[in-house]
């Protein structure tokens, strides 16, 4: 994993999780086709695919709601 683009003057850090390397990165380090985020923490940003698909599975009970 690269250096991370964070640094101790930053207000609060950034957590991305990149969907080439399924792993937690903290700042921009990847292109942004990979990264899913920003997250406030990095056990958020651990969760990101299970967090889509529950927000996916919300919007689909929303939608068929609607109908």
């Amino acid at each position: 994993m690269r250096e991370s683009s964070y640094s101790e003057h930053d207000a609060e850090p950034e957590f991305w999780f990149n969907t080439k390397t399924n792993q937690v990165e903290v700042g921009k380090q990847s292109a942004a086709s990979y990264r899913i985020g920003p997250f406030d923490t990095r056990a958020e940003a651990a969760r990101a695919l299970a967090i889509i698909a529950e927000r996916a599975r919300q919007m689909r009970q929303e939608d068929e709601a609607d109908d």
